[in-house]
């Protein structure tokens, strides 16, 4: 295992920890020292994941926001920095899927809060930190997304496939703005896991009688799906000096279920 010793006592923000891969990444960052911000709008999930990370003997901090909602965010940000420091990690991991439908059959609402959630959250997030972080001199920035911004689109997941493809330019925007600063900002597809959004999924797609979104659904739950470890080990990697050259990217798992797709690069 690489030496992850200057990682000790950093601060790092991590959205949606109360459940999925943001939970796992937050163990992770535990695990290896960091002092982590565990940001979700469920105060009983967060608090399961802290004690999570208390059972590792490791150090978390529980501050709930929802990360659509710009005074929440803005609330959030300046909970942390008078309280716990300025973060120089920074994971967007909150996200929903949305409904599992067709443009002219869907909901305004649950579209326009699906692209919230995925898309303007992370901006308002990475906004509210990254000139704290600029100073700092060092920062990682990591946001979530998914393959499903590079495939051919299925005809029935707009909301959540549009809102990756925002997410994925945003990003690019970020680390073009971050060039040259030591605070760098990428995406990576975490795999498919095994979370409340697969089951949601599974769920929906039966449901519609979606045969696309159920094939991948019975795939994800009959292979067991991809383990949330191998997202962890991407952002830890991302955290060494040898990673320092890694800015607007996307990144993908070691040996996951979905073989790497051509994104810009």
């Amino acid at each position: 295992m690489a030496d992850y010793s200057f990682v000790k006592d950093k601060v790092a923000v991590v959205t949606g920890a109360g459940s999925g891969i943001g939970q796992a990444i937050s163990m992770g960052l535990a695990k290896v020292g960091a002092i982590v911000v565990l940001v979700g709008r469920s105060a009983e999930k967060l608090k399961k994941t802290a004690e999570l990370i208390q059972d590792l003997k490791g150090n978390s901090v529980v501050v709930c926001a929802d990360v659509n909602n710009i005074e929440s965010v803005e609330q959030m940000a300046s909970t942390v920095l008078e309280k716990v420091g300025v973060p120089s990690i920074l994971i967007n991991a909150a996200g929903v899927h949305g409904e599992i439908r067709s443009i002219k059959e869907s909901d305004p609402l649950l579209w326009m809060d699906t692209m919230m959630i995925n898309t303007a959250g992370p901006y308002l997030v990475c906004r509210a930190f990254m000139n704290q972080m600029i100073e700092l001199g060092w920062g990682r920035i990591v946001n979530i997304s998914s393959a499903a911004s590079l495939v051919r689109p299925n005809g029935v997941n707009s909301a959540y496939a549009t809102s990756k493809v925002a997410l994925n330019h945003f990003t690019r925007q970020l680390a073009a703005e971050l060039e040259g600063t030591g605070v760098t900002a990428n995406v990576i597809h975490p795999g498919e896991v095994k979370t409340q959004m697969w089951v949601n999924i599974k769920f929906d797609a039966e449901k519609s009688g979606n045969q696309v979104m159920t094939r991948w659904a019975d795939m994800v739950g009959e292979s067991g799906g991809d383990s949330p470890e191998k997202a962890v080990e991407v952002i830890l990697d991302l955290l060494t000096p040898e990673s320092n050259v890694i800015n607007g990217k996307f990144l993908w798992i070691k040996d996951g279920i979905k073989k790497p797709m051509h994104s810009w690069d």
